[in-house]
C-alpha cells in the first residue's frame, strides 16, 4: 500500500483510484456504524474520496494512510450527524458486504442497538473493522483508556440485555 500511496502523492491518478477501491469495504462498515441512511454513507465516503485526494499531500508517513483515510471519515460522519440533528432510520438494511453472510451482519447490528451511538460506532470498529483500541482512540480522538472502557461498558451492557431476568424473559 505504500507504494500505492507514493505513486498517488506524485500524481497518479490510477494509483490512487486503487487505494480508494481497496479501501471502500473498510470506509463503508467504519461509514456504517454512524450513520444508518445510504445516501449519508455515500456522501460521507465521497467526501472522504475527495478530501484524500486534496490532502494528499498532507499525509505525512505512508504507512498511516488508512489510519488517516478513516480518520478523514469520521470526521464527515460526524459533520454529517451534526449537521441533520434528526433520528436517522434503521429500517434499511445495507446489502452484506463481499464474503459476509446478510444475516451475521443483520445479527451485529440488533445486538448493538441498545448501545450509544458512539459506543457503536466503537464496537463496529473493533469487532467488524478489526482496528486496535490505540488506532480507534486516533481516529476518533479521544484516549486510548476511553475507547478501552466504552468497549468494556458495552460489553456489560449487552451481557444484561441478553441474561433472561426472573420472570423468564430478557431486560
Amino acid at each position: 500500500m505504500e507504494l500505492l500511496v507514493k505513486r498517488a502523492k506524485r500524481g497518479d491518478a490510477e494509483a490512487f483510484i486503487t487505494l480508494m477501491e481497496e479501501n471502500k469495504q473498510s470506509m463503508y462498515k467504519v461509514a456504517r456504524g454512524f450513520l444508518r441512511d445510504q445516501e449519508d454513507i455515500a456522501d460521507a465516503m465521497s467526501e472522504t474520496v475527495l478530501k484524500c485526494f486534496e490532502k494528499l499531500g498532507t499525509l505525512e508517513k505512508n504507512a498511516y494512510f488508512k489510519t488517516w483515510m478513516i480518520r478523514i471519515l469520521i470526521n464527515n460522519c460526524k459533520d454529517i450527524l451534526k449537521g441533520r440533528k434528526r433520528v436517522l432510520p434503521t429500517e434499511e438494511i445495507p446489502e452484506p458486504a463481499e464474503g459476509e453472510s446478510g444475516d451475521k451482519a443483520l445479527r451485529f447490528e440488533e445486538l448493538i442497538e441498545p448501545l450509544k451511538e458512539q459506543d457503536r460506532s466503537i464496537f463496529t470498529l473493533y469487532y467488524v473493522y478489526g482496528m486496535k483500541a490505540k488506532e480507534i482512540a486516533a481516529c476518533m480522538e479521544m484516549k486510548e483508556s476511553t475507547v478501552m472502557s466504552r468497549l468494556k461498558r458495552g460489553r456489560e451492557t449487552l451481557r444484561a440485555e441478553m441474561e433472561p431476568n426472573r420472570n423468564g424473559g430478557y431486560a
